[in-house]
C-alpha cells in the first residue's frame, strides 16, 4: 500500500475544493521533478531547499490557473541568493502532463552554508509572471520579499495582487529509501478562498505594518470564520502526511478536513520540461549585426550560449546568425 501510494502520487497536484467552507485548493507531490531539476545543477544545499520550495510552490499555482503557455515565478535580491527562476508549462494536450524547470544564481563568495537560505536573498522582489502565448499581454504582479518564507511572499501577492486570501503549507528536504538510494522529495498544499467571495479589499484602512494585506483584510466576518477554520484544520497536518507515501492526498484530505465536505477533482500529473533549443538561440542573436556579434566570438571563432535551466551547451557558427546572418544556420537540437 505505501508502494502503491508512493508510484500513484509522485510528480502529481490535486485539485479540491471544501464546500462548505467556500475554499478551494491543490494538494502537490514532487518527486522525480525536483531530482530532475537539480540534476541539472552542482547547488550547495542550501540553494537546493531554495529551488525545491520554489519549485513546489510553482507547481501548486500553476495548476490554479487556465494556462495557455507559461507561468514563471521570479525571485532577485541584493543577497547572496540572487535569482531564483521556474517556468510552469500547462499541457498541450488533454492526458499530458504540466512541465517544470527552475534554476538558481547566487554568489558562491557570499552565501552562508549553515544559514537559512531565505535570509540570505535579501531586499528584493518577488514576482508572478503569465504569458499567455503570441498576440496576449503578459501579466506581472511583483510583491517584496517579506514574511519569511518564499511561501509568505507567494501568500503576500495574492492578497496584494489578486485580493483572494491564500494559505500555503510545504514541506521538502531529502529523503532516504530503505535500499539507501537519496532523493529530494516535497509536499505541500494551498488553499484560497473562491474567487467570486472576496473581489475587495474590506477597508482601505487594512494590512500589516508594511501595508501589505492579509486575509483579515478581504473577508467579511462570515467569510473570515470559514477562512480561519480550514486553517485551524491545516495546522494540524503532519510533514510526513504531506510528502507521503504513507498517506494518500485524498485520505489526507478526508483527515483534515472531513466536516467541510471536500470533494477532488482529477489530478495533474508534472514533469521536468525545457523549452531550449538551438532555433531559440539563433532567435534571441537575430538583433545583432555582425559587429556585434564580433565581441560575443570566442577565440575559437564560436558563439556560445548555456541554458540557464538545463545545462545544455550550444556553439554556433558567427556567421549563420544575427542580422547578416547566411544561409545554412543549423536545425533545432
Amino acid at each position: 500500500m505505501t508502494l502503491a501510494n508512493k508510484l500513484a502520487w509522485d510528480d502529481t497536484v490535486l485539485p479540491f475544493q471544501l464546500d462548505r467552507a467556500d475554499v478551494r485548493g491543490r494538494v502537490a507531490r514532487l518527486d522525480g521533478v525536483l531530482d530532475s531539476v537539480l540534476e541539472q545543477h552542482d547547488y550547495p544545499p542550501v540553494i537546493e531547499a531554495l529551488i525545491a520550495e520554489i519549485t513546489l510552490l510553482t507547481a501548486l499555482i500553476g495548476q490554479t490557473i487556465d494556462l495557455r503557455w507559461k507561468l514563471s515565478l521570479q525571485v532577485r535580491g541584493n543577497g547572496a541568493a540572487r535569482i531564483l527562476a521556474t517556468d510552469y508549462y500547462g499541457p498541450t494536450k488533454e492526458g499530458e502532463p504540466a512541465r517544470i524547470r527552475a534554476y538558481a544564481s547566487f554568489d558562491k563568495e557570499r552565501l552562508d552554508e549553515n544559514a537559512p537560505g531565505f535570509e540570505q536573498i535579501g531586499k528584493g522582489y518577488f514576482a508572478i509572471l503569465i504569458d499567455q502565448g503570441d498576440g496576449m499581454k503578459p501579466y506581472q504582479g511583483i510583491t517584496p520579499i517579506a514574511g519569511g518564507s518564499l511561501a509568505a511572499c507567494a501568500q503576500t501577492y495574492f492578497a496584494q495582487s489578486e485580493q483572494l486570501p491564500t494559505r500555503f503549507e510545504l514541506t521538502f528536504g531529502r529523503s532516504t529509501e530503505k535500499d539507501g538510494d537519496e532523493s529530494w522529495r516535497a509536499g505541500g498544499m494551498m488553499l484560497q478562498h473562491m474567487p467570486k467571495a472576496s473581489p475587495f479589499a474590506k477597508s482601505e484602512d487594512g494590512g500589516d505594518e508594511q501595508g501589505l494585506l492579509t486575509a483579515s483584510d478581504l473577508l467579511s466576518d462570515d467569510e473570515e470564520d470559514n477562512w480561519n477554520r480550514a486553517n485551524i484544520l491545516l495546522d494540524t497536518v503532519e510533514a510526513l502526511e504531506m510528502i507521503g507515501p504513507s498517506v494518500a492526498p485524498t485520505e489526507l484530505l478526508v483527515r483534515l478536513f472531513h466536516e467541510e465536505s471536500p470533494r477532488v477533482f482529477d489530478a495533474q500529473p508534472v514533469t521536468f520540461g525545457c523549452t531550449c533549443s538551438e532555433e531559440r538561440v539563433r532567435n534571441s542573436l537575430s538583433i545583432y549585426s555582425a559587429k556585434d556579434l564580433e565581441h560575443m566570438t570566442t577565440e575559437k571563432g564560436e558563439i556560445t550560449a548555456d541554458c540557464q535551466f538545463c545545462g545544455k551547451h550550444y556553439v554556433l557558427d558567427p556567421a549563420t546568425v544575427g542580422k547578416d546572418a547566411v544561409a545554412g544556420g543549423g536545425d533545432d537540437n
